[in-house]
């Protein structure tokens, strides 16, 4: 008998290194649900997806994650239509270059880079748990050295302005939070056959800083330049998401 197939919940997996992770889970014989915000995004991913491993079941749920109504939403519709989840990864993220506060007053980068992901966590979490030996990973980034000794809690709600150069540092405060909530999940997590990580996929041209005037051509030139590998990135995500050397 044929152990069941890998279920995996994935944000972020319509674009850039989710939507490669989404593919490589795929042909590893996993079983996709992934979030989106865009349906013309979402389309064309199960039309790559299809080609790529032909069969793979993919679920798709809209939200977005600058809105936490919609986050609490979209892991409530999951839970309730998938019991077993094996490994759920927090893939969305943003780096922003100008300063933008949500409609429930926070900064947009800490919204959809941390808040977002710690409540999609908690709300399937149980599920994650009942689905054990199973695992929870999180992208971060070399960019959390930035953020070093800065407040956590005033960060959230930190709504200054910022510089399209500042950005980085309020990015880089985003991701060491999700390290921070990474290693207290792990710990509390402790004993019950969940395991949980977090990543740097290296520096990649993924669409991150699309709303640059000049994101286009410098990701055209960098990828000509062959500056960076999303694949690599997105191999590290699957590993820790489904090899056993990472249970």
């Amino acid at each position: 008998m044929s152990p069941p197939r890998l279920t995996a919940v994935l944000t972020g997996g319509t674009s850039g290194i989710g939507q490669r992770t989404a593919v490589a889970l795929a042909q590893k014989g996993a079983d996709l649900v992934l979030t989106a915000r865009s349906k013309t995004r979402a389309d064309s991913t199960i039309e790559i997806i299809e080609r790529a491993a032909p069969g793979t079941k993919v679920d798709i749920h809209y939200g977005d994650f600058r809105d936490l109504a919609s986050v609490a939403a979209l892991g409530r519709e999951i839970a309730s239509r998938h019991p077993r989840i094996d490994a759920l990864i927090n893939n969305a993220g943003i780096h922003a270059f100008k300063s933008r506060v949500t409609k429930d007053g926070y900064p947009e980068m800490v919204a959809v880079n941390y808040l977002g992901p710690w409540l999609f966590t908690n709300i399937l979490l149980e599920t994650v748990v009942r689905s054990a030996p199973s695992r929870i990973v999180t992208v971060a980034s070399e960019a959390s050295r930035q953020g070093a000794g800065f407040d956590p809690l005033a960060a959230l709600v930190d709504k200054r302005q910022f510089s399209a150069q500042g950005s980085s540092v309020i990015y880089g405060q985003t991701k060491l939070l999700n390290i921070m909530f990474s290693m207290e999940l792990a710990h509390r997590l402790t004993g019950t056959g969940v395991a949980v990580n977090c990543l740097c996929p290296g520096f990649n041209v993924t669409g991150l800083g699309r709303e640059l005037w000049f994101a286009a051509p410098l990701e055209r030139l960098l990828t000509w330049l062959k500056v960076g590998n999303p694949e690599r990135g997105a191999g590290i995500i699957v590993s820790l998401a489904s090899d056993p050397a990472f249970a």
